[in-house]
């Protein structure tokens, strides 16, 4: 911190600045102008989700359905909140996923989010784009957090089977060369276990929003993961200082951090990342206390 911070921080301490599903609070989430601008401020990682189309397709989406809040439908029709589950990704080949208008309209929830009409695209093409816009800027390459949306009631409803879900978003990974700057996120402990049974040096990170332990989370895991990623709510003092405690080695990257007061706790609690819908807001903060 710098000088007049009542926070001391370790010389050389700098966390890594996730965008959360690009940079939500600034361009609509999950979509190339989101990840795109959040190039452009200065993200350290990407943090994005992927669901899984009807022809087998790793698209970059939060929710395996077409959110009401979010857009439109293949012919843009309205979507009723009531019914939007029925329009389900994983029935949907991606040509038709690809007709879908987001980001069009502007959302109360973020009134600085610019709006932008745009779609949901593949993964493939997210990586595509982001790595050649980090060469062409002749800025690092940037890491990537993504998030695979699994549950085991969803299991061949709203997604397949944790197995195949990993095989087919690991390949899209390895195909791009970006395995190695990656973490693959999950609440699903089966999506974990998957991936360490695949690829057994893929970062992990497990997700958590509730208030089971961390160490009940990795014994039922089976090991623990690279990174642990919990709902800042979660978060004290003495919970941060206890899983540093047990865990040395283990990264800690809470979500979602919106407000000076939160990037301001977590700088003290020096955890490795902090993920945010406001990545300027952090980034400007990290600049002063140098």
């Amino acid at each position: 911190m710098s000088a007049t911070s009542p926070i001391p921080i370790s010389p050389g301490y700098r966390p890594e600045v996730h965008g959360h599903r690009g940079c939500r609070g600034l361009r609509p989430e999950n979509t190339l102008p989101a990840f795109l601008h959040a190039l452009e401020l200065g993200v350290d990682v990407l943090e994005l989700d992927v669901v899984i189309s009807g022809d087998q397709q790793v698209v970059v989406a939060h929710e395996p359905w077409l959110s009401a809040r979010l857009g439109t439908g293949p012919n843009d029709e309205r979507i009723s909140p009531q019914h939007e589950r029925t329009y389900n990704l994983y029935q949907m080949p991606y040509a038709i996923i690809r007709r879908c208008v987001v980001g069009a309209l502007p959302l109360a929830a973020f009134p600085m989010q610019v709006p932008a009409a745009t779609y949901r695209p593949l993964l493939r093409d997210v990586l595509q784009a982001v790595e050649s816009a980090c060469y062409l800027a002749g800025r690092p390459n940037v890491g990537y957090a993504v998030e695979v949306k699994s549950s085991p009631a969803g299991d061949d409803i709203f997604h397949p089977t944790p197995p195949l879900f990993v095989e087919l978003v690991l390949a899209e990974l390895q195909a791009a060369g970006v395995a190695e700057r990656t973490t693959l996120l999950s609440f699903d402990l089966r999506i974990l276990q998957a991936a360490r049974a695949q690829a057994p040096y893929q970062a992990l990170c497990l997700l958590n929003e509730n208030l089971t332990p961390a160490s009940t989370l990795f014994e039922e895991l089976g090991f623990v993961p690279d990174t642990y990623g919990p709902d800042f709510e979660l978060l004290s003092t003495d919970t941060v200082q206890a899983l540093q405690a047990a865990y040395p080695g283990l990264r800690l990257v809470p979500w979602t951090l919106n407000s000076l007061a939160d990037f301001t706790q977590a700088l003290a609690w020096e955890v490795a990342g902090i993920t945010t819908d406001y990545p300027e807001q952090l980034l400007e903060l990290l600049s002063k206390e140098v």
